[in-house]
């Protein structure tokens, strides 16, 4: 299938979970994740409707930046400190500060250029010891943190990146405790915090995170196919 068939597909297939659960799929925003992708391919992509790239590597976007145009650019991986001061004049979204230290970093640069910088907070709702993320009971207090001591960050919701298992629905819990997480700190009204996003879901359990409330989903194999 072609790249355009397949975003087809994908949309049609967040439409169906909206449906499921009395969603609007206007509110979830496909982030094509283009992580060793061609530019060919993601040009291919854009001209097919997608308008958000998400990239992992600092030195990769930056690459491709050079020859994309007209899209909003999130950095949906580990970010690096010494790798910030390279994406803050431009990114559109960081979905990955799991750290008082790293947000620290982002507003110090942000505030030299004068620019506002959204972000999400990364929580490890898998418990697994390979991924990042602040653990789900140190989120609150992070977010605490960062809305007292970063003026120009704002926090617009939270990530995760769920375990992969072979059932989808085995991931439920985890995009579950994610929107919980995010209803509980609305309710706290702190300073420069809108949880407005749930960035939850990739190609093989989007469905899922879109009936539990995502309104990011980042697709890299569903649009392009499996990486080389």
């Amino acid at each position: 299938m072609s790249i355009a068939e397949n975003i087809l597909k994908v949309k049609q297939r967040i439409y169906d979970s909206c449906l499921k659960v009395g969603r609007n799929p206007d509110e979830v925003t496909i982030v094509a994740v283009t992580k060793t992708v061609p530019i060919e391919k993601i040009k291919e992509a854009i001209n097919s409707g997608i308008k958000d790239i998400g990239e992992n590597r600092v030195q990769e976007l930056l690459e491709k930046r050079n020859s994309i145009e007209n899209v909003k650019w999130h950095f949906v991986g580990h970010l690096q400190t010494n790798k910030v001061k390279y994406i803050v004049d431009f990114i559109h979204l960081i979905h990955s500060v799991d750290s008082l230290k790293l947000a620290i970093e982002i507003d110090k640069r942000a505030k030299k250029i004068n620019r506002i910088i959204d972000i999400l907070i990364e929580v490890n709702t898998s418990g697994e010891k390979t991924k990042y993320g602040v653990e789900p009971e140190k989120t609150i207090e992070l977010v605490k943190q960062i809305s007292e001591n970063c003026e120009f960050l704002r926090i617009k919701g939270l990530m995760t990146v769920a375990a992969f298992l072979p059932d989808p629905e085995e991931v439920r819990p985890m995009f579950r405790l994610l929107r919980e997480l995010k209803d509980e700190i609305s309710n706290l009204n702190l300073k420069n915090v809108e949880m407005k996003h749930l960035s939850m879901g990739m190609s093989n359990d989007f469905e899922v995170a879109v009936e539990e409330g995502a309104t990011i989903v980042r697709i890299g194999t569903a649009i392009f196919g499996p990486r080389n």
